[in-house]
């Protein structure tokens, strides 16, 4: 008897993403095969042209075409691509635009949402529209069977870069609220992905969460607007372990939107602003007894941008770890634990 193919929903959340969307979208469907996925694009009010491009490129008529740095071989998408504004049938890519930008989250969970209404999907894959994929990794992600799991994970190359690893899974500093990538720079020829009992979160660039996981939990965590969010709801996991699936990769092409760090470039002051004030909301949440550490790693930080002569970058980092320091909305949103 065959066995059915797999479904898998994809959500991909998109703010000022006209420059690589349809790299990710060509990239994700044209190499999907052995799996059905079902494609919720959620563009959070974006002021650019993000959300006609989306269009343009589904229906065919721009002149879209592979670019030629792609560091994987495939094959274009045939066009036009069935889309529709809700997930109602098994159109291919679904498209809904916010009239807001409430963060990241916020995103996310209105394509859950979504998505969550087919009871034959039971695997959410969290994908960043800066990434491309290669041809088999959305199947590895709907075949693979680590058991039952949580939140699953694969490997995260630079795209100018194909062979550094950006992350592997990601651990956490419990003093500091401070989150380090698992690999990061090693060659993912030269290295093993890591034993998922060793990791403490999966990153949002590309994670798969699984509907036990997702009923259980609830959605992501509005409450940081950038940073962390995936790092608050693998600690409401429980006993369902985190999985890492060996065979799924993505090229993330990183801060394409929001200026976060890359292997040859600073955060942006936007980025580190977001990055520090999440961090503190992540400890006064988890571990309130750790502000002064955390506090004393804010200065520390600050202090060695500000040397380096990067003086707005450390006045963002202050400023953020300040503003949530001193403002209620985290102690007033502490999960059940």
């Amino acid at each position: 008897m065959t066995k059915a193919m797999p479904i898998l929903g994809v959500v991909i959340v998109t703010y000022n993403s006209s420059d690589v969307i349809r790299d990710c979208l060509d990239t994700l469907l044209s190499g999907a095969k052995g799996v059905a996925l079902r494609v919720v694009v959620v563009d959070n009010a974006s002021p650019d042209e993000t959300v006609n491009v989306i269009k343009a490129w589904a229906s065919g008529e721009d002149d879209y075409i592979l670019p030629a740095d792609l560091p994987f071989v495939t094959t274009l998408l045939p066009k036009p691509v069935s889309y529709a504004p809700s997930t109602n049938g098994d159109d291919i890519l679904h498209l809904i635009r916010s009239d807001t930008n409430s963060g990241f989250a916020a995103g996310v969970n209105i394509g859950l949402v979504h998505l969550a209404k087919d009871p034959r999907i039971d695997r959410f894959w969290v994908l960043n529209p800066d990434c491309v994929v290669p041809p088999g990794t959305a199947e590895a992600f709907a075949r693979y069977d680590p058991g039952y799991f949580s939140i699953m994970g694969g490997r995260v190359t630079y795209y100018d870069q194909p062979d550094m690893i950006q992350m592997d899974g990601g651990t956490i500093n419990r003093w500091t609220g401070v989150t380090s990538n698992v690999n990061l720079y090693a060659s993912i020829d030269e290295t093993t992905p890591p034993d998922p009992a060793a990791i403490d979160f999966i990153t949002g660039a590309s994670m798969v969460a699984s509907r036990e996981f997702y009923e259980a939990a609830g959605p992501l965590p509005e409450e940081y607007f950038l940073y962390y969010e995936e790092v608050d709801w693998a600690m409401r996991r429980g006993d369902l372990p985190l999985a890492i699936c060996p065979l799924a990769r993505v090229y993330h092409k990183t801060g394409t939107s929001i200026g976060s760090p890359t292997h040859g470039r600073i955060a942006s002051p936007f980025s580190l602003y977001f990055k520090h004030r999440a961090r503190m909301r992540f400890v006064r949440r988890y571990g309130p007894a750790s502000v002064p550490f955390a506090w004393a790693y804010t200065l520390a930080k600050a202090g060695q941008y500000w040397l380096k002569g990067w003086r707005p970058e450390a006045r963002a980092i202050v400023q953020g770890a300040w503003e949530e320091t001193c403002s209620t909305d985290a102690l007033e949103h502490k999960c059940e634990r």
